[in-house]
């Protein structure tokens, strides 16, 4: 995992874009300029350390990519490439496989990937995975194409001002995270999950997208042979996803997707994996650390404990608002980015459980729109959104034809708050730590199974991801998967609470609140018990940071006074 940045055209230097984003890749930059192309690479060093420095070159192309390519072994030995080979890089693969194919070779990778590619045939491709899980951000600029793995490079370089999408604004505080393309940044798009492009004259020219899930419904119901498959499956892509040259481990909630993965590494390793759970030391707070300390005893985990208290809340606030430039308003965000300072140092690639819910069936909400409305049954979609951002939701969110009520929802969560919000948290925390993280669950193959299931093998009853628990229940029965889930929670309602007049009142003074809040309704959110407290002030703060310029710590204090 890196960060990349590039101008295609004229008269431009990717070294100002790297340079903001350096974080990503504390092995090293590399920059290569030539006429009309540049290209700049900040490596955090994976696999093939020593020889896989980038930009990468063979057979006539060239290739600049964040993320990883999981099955570039399988590649190299289907197409005979190992005597081309001159590293052991996950990607110079695709360098011989595009001067057969062309770019029909990208529908073959199975990873996480964001890239530039150079062809042998002089054509210039922008390309991402299906999932989103690596980010990539474009920009038109005075007959140039530029790219970047994160907003801020843009903003450093001078491409773009800090102007804000008062649109993006307003689906931030409805949803926690922005929709579509279009950022919260004024004129800078993102590259969209599976979006394939090529550059052309200075333009960004659409040519094809990976849709990441299989549609279809199998008629397999044989549980006996679907458990089997799901074995298969799993192992396969948790092995794939350990290819690593560095320490590997993983975060271990109390949840049945964590769960799952540890149990895999558990069986592929010789030694104890390595695992990190986070606990809250707060009243009242839900805490699953009895739980995945049982799981991590079963599996003989080196497991690794660490707190989030108050302290932690305010003390992190500012570093996750300074790292999520792209915003998610998520309270994850702030156990996530302590698991990864946490396990920095110790690990440099961390495995999750991302996905899980969205492929096998997981949330609450799927159960709720399968039932019918006098059983108290509701659609899946967001609640309590202006009719505005709703639409543009809908809009987002829209499925094709053929899908099940399930699938529908599925494919919603797929298509907006997968990536951005719980991938675009995972990327920007850990990278924010020089950390690599890995999805098993978010992987072609699993989603290939996963997806077409029947709607009874992913709900039954109170039970969502059905065919995942009765997996769990014979290869892991201390995760106790037919347990009733506690639920996520952070206690950020409880922290904000005493602060809660001050706060309300810097924070109606933010300039970006301001345009889209009126000082008496943010003054409503912050009297009210409830949710929406975290969201307004994490903008706030993050607006301070990334609109106007000011210091993370600072930022805070302008919001919440002297901690």
């Amino acid at each position: 995992m890196c960060g990349i940045a590039g101008v295609i055209g004229p008269g431009g230097s990717a070294r100002p874009l790297i340079e903001a984003i350096t974080h990503r890749g504390p092995n090293g930059v590399f920059v290569e300029d030539s006429p009309g192309l540049s290209l700049a690479h900040a490596r955090l060093s994976i696999i093939d350390l020593e020889g896989g420095w980038q930009p990468l070159h063979g057979a006539g192309s060239t290739v600049i990519g964040n993320g990883e390519i999981y099955n570039y072994v399988e590649l190299a030995d289907e197409f005979g490439l190992r005597d081309r080979l001159a590293t052991g890089s996950d990607f110079e693969p695709l360098l011989h496989l595009y001067a057969q194919e062309g770019p029909a070779a990208f529908e073959r990778l199975r990873g996480m990937y964001a890239f530039c590619m150079i062809g042998n045939d002089g054509r210039v491709w922008l390309v991402r995975d299906p999932f989103g899980i690596k980010p990539l951000y474009l920009l038109e600029h005075e007959g140039s194409v530029a790219f970047a793995s994160e907003p801020r490079a843009f903003l450093a370089a001078g491409l773009i001002g800090a102007e804000l999408s008062e649109d993006r604004a307003r689906e931030l505080l409805a949803f926690n995270y922005t929709l579509g393309e279009e950022t919260i940044f004024t004129g800078l798009r993102r590259l969209a999950p599976g979006e394939i492009v090529e550059v052309v004259d200075g333009r960004i020219t659409p040519r094809g997208r990976r849709i990441a899930v299989t549609r279809g419904i199998s008629h397999d119901s044989d549980e006996t042979r679907l458990l089997a498959r799901l074995d298969d499956v799993l192992e396969d892509s948790v092995k794939v996803h350990q290819r690593s040259d560095v320490p590997y481990g993983l975060f271990l909630s109390g949840g049945i997707d964590s769960a799952t993965i540890a149990t895999l590494m558990s069986r592929l390793n010789e030694r104890p994996v390595t695992a990190f759970t986070c606990g809250f030391d707060a009243p009242g707070a839900r805490d699953e650390r009895a739980q995945a300390e049982r799981v991590a005893r079963a599996l003989d985990l080196d497991w690794r404990e660490t707190t989030f208290d108050e302290a932690d809340f305010w003390r992190i606030l500012p570093q996750v608002a300074w790292a999520m430039d792209d915003p998610t308003a998520d309270y994850a965000i702030l156990p996530t980015y302590k698991l990864a300072e946490a396990a920095k140092g110790t690990l440099t690639v961390v495995l999750t459980g991302e996905g899980g819910d969205e492929l096998f069936g997981g949330y609450g909400r799927y159960r709720r729109a399968l039932r019918p409305g006098w059983l108290g049954g509701r659609s899946a979609e967001p609640r309590d959104a202006e009719a505005p951002v709703l639409a543009r939701w809908r809009a987002q969110a829209r499925p094709p034809a053929g899908l099940t009520r399930l699938q529908q929802a599925q494919w919603a969560d797929i298509a907006t708050w997968l990536p951005n919000d719980l991938l675009t948290k995972l990327d920007r925390c850990l990278m924010a730590h020089g950390l690599e993280g890995r999805t098993p669950f978010l992987d072609p193959q699993v989603a290939a199974f996963a997806f077409p299931l029947p709607d009874r093998l992913k709900v039954r009853g109170r039970h969502g991801k059905w065919l995942l628990r009765k997996w769990l229940e014979r290869a892991c029965p201390s995760a106790e998967p037919w347990a009733r889930k506690q639920g996520f929670t952070v206690p950020v309602d409880a922290w904000i609470a005493p602060r809660a007049t001050e706060i309300a009142r810097r924070v109606s003074r933010v300039e970006a609140v301001r345009r889209i809040r009126a000082p008496e309704a943010v003054t409503a959110v912050f009297a009210a018990d409830g949710g929406e407290r975290w969201p307004l002030l994490f903008y706030a703060v993050w607006s301070l940071i990334h609109l106007e310029g000011a210091e993370p710590a600072d930022a805070l204090a302008a919001v919440a006074g002297t901690i």
